[in-house]
């Protein structure tokens, strides 16, 4: 059978109400933007919008004929029954990639994975609120942002970021750059990738090789141009390179997919064809291969720092696989939440995304008219809102993110349903709260390192924010731990809401705060 991957346009329902159709058009949004749809990859090498194409079917099956007062169970990206609730519960609840303490192990996820037992729902996949590369372009913008703050007099104008990656979360990353002012030199591995990027706009140049893509960072900087450059490369091998030539950059990261050794990195000595072919003919020496080249990604990102540029973590565990593989200093990195972001966390600030369900693009630019006037003395927020109209193309069903503080969340929400109640909107609209928020995520190497308590391996707060969610009415709810490489590190807990105009709606979006908002 061909698969479809497209959205669902105007409102029509297939499903019994907006909750579930909402959510059945989510689900079909993430295949849309995702990485390897014909596969249920969404993003991150192995993160599944479900376990299995049976399993997908009898959810969309489900949801079809749910009624208001039936919830849908959903464990590992399969469903496992209906229960008898009331109409004020959660229409789907669901657990993902969850295992006991001493078995949380890299090899024991492949072997489970392997046996269509478990599936990894990454942070945004599983639970079918991925936005396309909209959410991390807007991330990493702000962290490119709080960078120039700090380090740069408030600006990256002709400063020189290096990175790498171009997949479903490091694609966002030249875009980010260069709404940040930067001039930015993205190494990829993969040539479809960077295609891809700049079929969509997410990247304006490829160099040819690394001398034209030196020259074109240098005449950028002379110039305090922003853009964005692509080369295609091993970043082991590039990082090294650049190091030895004695060029500093201003800031260094990766965004590769180092957390997983067999399905997201690739090691140098092995061409992109010979790592596809290894996954399945030797995983046990494609990891060792890849830790080793993850050794020399990380020593060089280290000489950076030591030659004075600002390097830091973005969460994808690299520091973890470089100590393992025995850079004992790898940790010297600081991690982007804590070194970058934990103040806008202390107050609540994090990201928050809303999705026209209507599949029109007028619904979300009237929002952004409401956010620039309702919100106007948040200059965070107005500032990216304004940079996104113009720059950020939508990618499947149009949607937004913004950072939003303690009630504010309320308040859009709030106004946005009585958009939709009003007629203002054309059809109703889901909010989802991100993972990578405070109180959302227990991982003691991204969200909760070197917490000042001591507390960063205590996983009880996004395990508390899903059982409030469910007892504030939300309308779908998840708890997911790491798969591949993140198997072990982390815990995080995710909400969906449909804004469908109702006065129950208005409810459930005035409960449903995150738990730091409430305490």
């Amino acid at each position: 059978m061909t698969r479809q991957f497209s959205v669902t346009t105007g409102s029509n329902l297939r499903c019994k109400g907006w909750r579930q159709e909402g959510l059945l058009r989510l689900l079909e949004n993430v295949l849309a933007v995702g990485e390897d749809p014909a596969n249920l990859v969404v993003y991150a090498a192995l993160g599944r919008a479900a376990r299995d194409w049976p399993s997908h079917d009898k959810i969309v099956e489900t949801l079809r004929t749910m009624n208001d007062d039936e919830t849908l169970i959903v464990q590992s990206g399969k469903p496992i029954g209906v229960l008898k609730t009331h109409e004020r519960a959660p229409i789907v609840i669901m657990a993902n990639c969850n295992m006991v303490g001493q078995w949380a192990k890299a090899e024991n996820f492949y072997e489970l994975e392997e046996k269509g037992l478990i599936c990894w729902g990454g942070l945004t996949a599983g639970d079918w609120q991925y936005i396309g590369s909209q959410g991390v372009i807007q991330g990493t913008y702000e962290i490119f942002m709080r960078i120039g703050e700090r380090h740069f007099d408030g600006e990256l104008a002709g400063r020189f970021v290096l990175t790498a990656g171009l997949g479903g979360m490091g694609g966002a990353q030249p875009l980010a750059g260069r709404l940040a002012g930067a001039v930015t030199l993205c190494v990829e591995i993969d040539p479809e990738r960077i295609r891809k990027r700049i079929e969509n706009g997410f990247l304006e140049k490829q160099a040819a090789n690394l001398d034209e893509a030196l020259a074109m960072v240098a005449e950028a900087r002379a110039a305090k141009r922003a853009i964005s450059i692509g080369l295609l490369g091993n970043a082991a091998d590039v990082y090294e390179d650049i190091l030895a030539r004695g060029i500093v950059p201003d800031v260094v990261t990766d965004q590769t997919s180092a957390h997983d050794l067999i399905y997201g990195y690739i090691p140098a000595n092995r061409t992109l064809a010979e790592a596809r072919a290894m996954r399945k003919d030797d995983p046990v020496r494609l990891m060792e291969d890849s830790r080793a080249s993850i050794v020399r990604h990380v020593r060089a990102m280290l000489g950076f720092q030591k030659a004075g540029s600002v390097v830091f973590d973005n969460g994808n565990l690299i520091r973890t696989q470089a100590r393992d593989g025995g850079v004992t200093d790898a940790f010297d990195i600081p991690i982007f939440t804590e070194a970058f972001l934990r103040p806008m966390f202390s107050r609540a600030i994090g990201p928050f995304r809303w999705i026209a369900l209507s599949n029109d693009a007028d619904d979300i630019r009237k929002i952004d008219d409401y956010v620039l006037a309702g919100f106007s003395d948040n200059r965070i927020v107005t500032n990216w809102i304004e940079l996104a109209r113009k720059n950020v193309p939508f990618e499947g069903l149009p949607a937004r993110i913004a950072w939003l503080g303690h009630g504010e969340r309320t308040k859009l929400g709030l106004a946005v349903n009585k958009m939709v109640r009003e007629g203002v909107l054309s059809g109703p609209v889901a909010f989802t709260r991100d993972h990578l928020d405070a109180g959302a995520m227990a991982h003691p190497n991204i969200m909760t390192e070197r917490m000042r308590d001591g507390s960063d391996a205590i996983a009880d707060w996004p395990l508390l924010n899903a059982l409030a969610m469910c007892s504030s009415q939300a309308d779908l709810v998840a708890i997911h731990s790491g798969g591949g490489g993140y198997s072990g590190y982390m815990t995080s807990s995710g909400v969906t809401i449909i804004a469908d105009g109702s006065p129950e709606a208005d409810d459930r979006l005035r409960l449903s705060r995150p738990l730091s908002e409430r305490i």
